[in-house]
């Protein structure tokens, strides 16, 4: 399993296999399969890396734990991010081509993903073609409540716009099979982008735009959970979405 929490740390801090590598006096390759296989380094191997990327090394590492101790943080939070504008698109890009069963988006409008990876309806074309099931939830750019978000963040009318363009970048996947793209009119207090067992989560705040709020990464673990209260609340919104249909 990939480690997500040094993933993180390491793009946040621009480091690369080979730089960090040459920190933790390791080879690259070690490096990678810490990150895409999910190996633990020698303990002193692993303080060092930790150190340089100014991480602790049980938050990266957490089966260096010597003695197990009351969580501060729950199990499914695999990272933590100050503002959504510190998340590389890759993130949500890799979760998404990478997943076999679900992907959900539950947002507004988040225009940012088509600007920044313009690939992303082929993308979402290609995992449905695998027998992915894609589910997209918009705002209503006519709701209340997006007109509302709109005042709260001194945005005007500029969130609505945001709305029907969103709605302009996903329509050409109207009408492709395991694809369904929905408008919802419900108070967004959390974007939520899932593929299958992990879930990044927007957290709005009040009068602050999206991209300067808080995102947390979540991987399921086991039911109950975190990750489940989310899915759930994607589950109940989509029942109220109504379907966007072909023009």
């Amino acid at each position: 399993m990939p480690n997500e929490r040094l993933r993180a740390a390491m793009a946040a801090g621009g480091w690369t296999y080979a730089t960090l590598a040459t920190k933790a006096e390791v080879d690259p390759k070690s490096v990678e399969r810490w990150v895409n296989l999910g190996r633990t380094p020698r303990r002193t191997t692993a303080l060092l890396a930790a150190e340089t990327l100014g991480e602790d090394v049980h938050t990266l590492w957490p089966a260096l734990r010597q003695a197990r101790a009351a969580r501060a943080v729950s199990p499914e939070l695999v990272a933590l991010y100050e503002k959504r504008a510190d998340v590389p698109v890759s993130v949500i890009t890799d979760m998404f081509a990478q997943s076999r069963e679900h992907i959900d988006v539950l947002v507004y409008a988040a225009i940012f993903l088509h600007e920044a990876y313009p690939r992303l309806n082929d993308l979402l074309r290609e995992r449905a073609a695998d027998g992915c099931t894609v589910r997209i939830a918009l705002g209503d750019a006519d709701s209340q409540n997006v007109r509302q978000r709109g005042e709260e963040e001194k945005f005007g009318h500029g969130i609505e716009s945001r709305c029907r363009l969103a709605l302009m970048h996903y329509r050409p996947l109207i009408g492709v099979p395991g694809i369904e793209a929905r408008t919802h009119g419900t108070t967004l207090y959390n974007s939520l982008f899932r593929a299958d067992d992990q879930l990044l989560v927007n957290a709005h705040v009040w009068g602050v735009n999206a991209y300067g709020a808080p995102v947390w990464h979540l991987r399921r673990n086991g039911a109950g959970g975190i990750f489940d209260t989310y899915a759930q609340s994607f589950d109940a919104v989509w029942a109220t979405a109504s379907p966007i249909r072909e023009e």
